[in-house]
């Protein structure tokens, strides 16, 4: 008799089973692909082979991810990507996040919400009032149009997308515990859950989520992929997609409405200018390569999205850390005293201060002012390190973030053999978003509304056509004495982002490790979870199992609240992917590595 799934997975639900990684750093000259799936991998591997750019290659696994990821991301979320041009060296910025409804007044919000007017608050993350407009659609069709190579047509970027869903693809492990996790919250959001489910005549209504191995189909979002493809943005958002999504939005009580939806076909994604600082820090300098015009190297510079998304931790984190060592608070430290309680106490407190400000600041710049330049010049984070006290925890106030925590959003790089890069993310922001489908759809609506403040005066409090705080980032290094290509790299998982880059760059950077290494080793999340209304943001230091006990004892006795996360609980670190570049012979070489965390890998072309 033939073995089905769970002659593979015996176990209904497995537990997450700690391991030392044994991968190894994948190299290539043409081209690599990292993120969470390998099927998805898969599919930019082909693009590339085709003849597609790294930025053709990004939206081909972008929705192979919706199909075989879906509790993570899709095109009923949002997107944000950074785009590396070879020939010009120029870093470009895609903000692809969707706004709220004209008609989703805050007065209206916190009357359907049952909150008083003079009261602050959130809105739940399973409300139909966390609906924005979904950017994704849009944002993929921008990206190749763009950024690609000019040589693909979309159809043919989303084939192998569409051919996973009409054909199904066995599900991968970590996705299948996602997948049950949330089936319970599919089920309750909309009368459309068995779209997202898998078949089973003897499960509760004949659906259920698909386990680890078995073959999962999606012919519907399938269908909605070839609608994207053959009419473009006008075919999802003025078309039988956008009047399906705006009638479960309704039927629901929610207030989009399809000229939101044509808003935002007709506006499209937005390009804006990366924001970037020069970090020297950490014998960073000095352990780079230098130029090869002999010129010492001047360490590295390194990229971010600015606000309405959160990048600008990372960097304000990077330099504050820099200036304590100028200052001589902190040391220059050395390979033994990686992660040890003196190392991780300046992480967190250089990440507190960045996100007491950050926590303020992130949000819609075309409705609030953002002083992204002031946040992230020397003498402010000169000033702000200040508030750092080498021998206790800090009791730095913070406005309290509008960032809940999940790990539940997909970052994924692309090289080319051009020389291109492209750091791409996508997401729902929690789990399936919403998990409200649109009828005939196959996809979830995002729930990133959540993120606003219901607090009048706050710079992130809702208001119509407004983008919210938003916690996906992609992130790029140069080097900046040529404008030469780096690294392409990102962490996902919510609040846990910024604290992911600086933790992997000063991985690679200041201790010497390898992509790969520089991903698996043990992480620190710090303010997880969302502030009680009136009160400052958790203070807990969340540490993964792996740091040693001697500096989870450290880190108490300086004042920190530490909790160790073991197992499923370790999604809360995220799920990252680095591909860093270097050249031999007069040739491009890439090397990468992809999480641990994950299901994923990085493929080579």
């Amino acid at each position: 008799m033939p073995l089905n799934a769970k002659a593979i997975y015996p176990a209904e639900n497995p537990d997450f089973v700690p391991f030392s990684s044994r991968r190894s750093v994948v190299h290539s000259t043409n081209g690599i692909v990292a993120c969470t799936q390998p099927l998805a991998a898969a599919a930019g591997q082909r693009i590339l082979r085709e003849g597609g750019n790294a930025a053709d290659a990004a939206v081909a696994v972008a929705a192979a991810l919706n199909i075989t990821e879906p509790s993570s991301t899709g095109i009923g979320g949002d997107m944000f990507c950074l785009f590396y041009n070879a020939k010009t060296k120029k870093i470009s910025a895609l903000n692809g996040s969707g706004r709220y409804s004209a008609n989703g007044s805050l007065e209206k919000i916190k009357k359907a919400l049952d909150i008083a007017p003079d009261e602050g608050g959130s809105i739940p993350m399973t409300s139909v009032h966390a609906v924005t407009v979904p950017g994704a659609a849009a944002g993929w069709v921008d990206t190749v149009e763009k950024f690609g190579s000019g040589k693909l047509s979309l159809e043919q970027i989303l084939t192998p997308a569409i051919e996973l869903g009409e054909e199904g693809f066995p599900v991968s492990e970590l996705a299948s515990y996602f997948w049950s996790e949330s089936e319970h919250l599919i089920r309750d959001a909309s009368p459309n859950f068995r779209e997202m489910l898998k078949a089973d005549p003897k499960a509760k209504d004949g659906v259920r989520y698909p386990r680890p191995g078995e073959i999962m189909k999606n012919p519907t979002l399938a269908k909605t992929f070839r609608t994207l493809a053959a009419e473009g943005k006008k075919g999802f958002y003025e078309g039988r997609i956008g009047q399906a999504l705006v009638k479960v939005v309704q039927d629901l009580g929610g207030f989009l409405t399809l000229d939101d939806l044509k808003h935002h076909a007709e506006t499209g994604s937005q390009e804006v200018d990366a924001i970037s600082l020069k970090f020297k820090g950490q014998n960073v300098a000095e352990k780079q390569t230098p130029g090869t015009d002999g010129a010492p190297n001047e360490g590295v510079e390194v990229w971010e999205h600015p606000p309405n998304g959160q990048g600008i931790v990372a960097l304000m984190a990077l330099g504050i850390l820099e200036e304590l060592e100028l200052a001589g608070k902190i040391p220059k430290f050395t390979q033994e005293q990686h992660n040890s309680a003196e190392y991780l106490h300046a992480v967190i407190e250089s990440l507190r201060i960045a996100f007491a400000d950050a926590s303020w600041w992130v949000t819609d710049p075309d409705v609030e002012k953002v002083p992204s330049q002031g946040l992230i010049s020397r003498p402010y984070l000169a000033e702000r390190a200040k508030l750092f006290n080498p021998d206790k925890a800090s009791d730095i106030l913070d406005h309290g973030s509008p960032a809940h925590n999940h790990c539940d959003t997909v970052y994924f790089a692309v090289t080319d053999k051009q020389g291109n890069g492209i750091s791409f993310i996508n997401s729902n922001y929690g789990g399936f978003g919403t998990c409200i489908i649109p009828e005939g759809c196959g996809f979830t609506l995002q729930n990133r509304g959540a993120n606003f403040s219901l607090k009048e005066g706050h710079p992130n409090v809702l208001a119509p056509r407004k983008r919210p705080y938003h916690t996906i980032i992609p992130a790029m290094i140069t080097n900046p004495s040529d404008g030469s290509l780096h690294s392409v790299y990102g962490v996902m998982g919510g609040f846990m982002q910024p604290q992911g880059h600086v933790q992997v760059l000063l991985n690679m950077l200041a201790f010497g490790y390898n992509p790969q290494a520089a991903l698996d080793s043990p992480r620190i999340c710090i303010g997880a979870g969302m502030p009680e209304v009136g009160k400052v943001l958790d203070r807990t230091v969340y540490v993964e199992e792996g740091i040693s006990d001697e500096a989870v004892e450290g880190l108490k006795k300086l004042g920190h609240q530490v909790t160790v996360l073991k197992g499923w609980k370790r999604g809360m670190f995220g799920r990252g992917q680095v591909i860093r570049c270097h050249y031999e012979d007069g040739r491009i070489v890439y090397s990468a590595g992809s999480d641990l965390r994950g299901d994923g890998m990085a493929i080579p072309v």
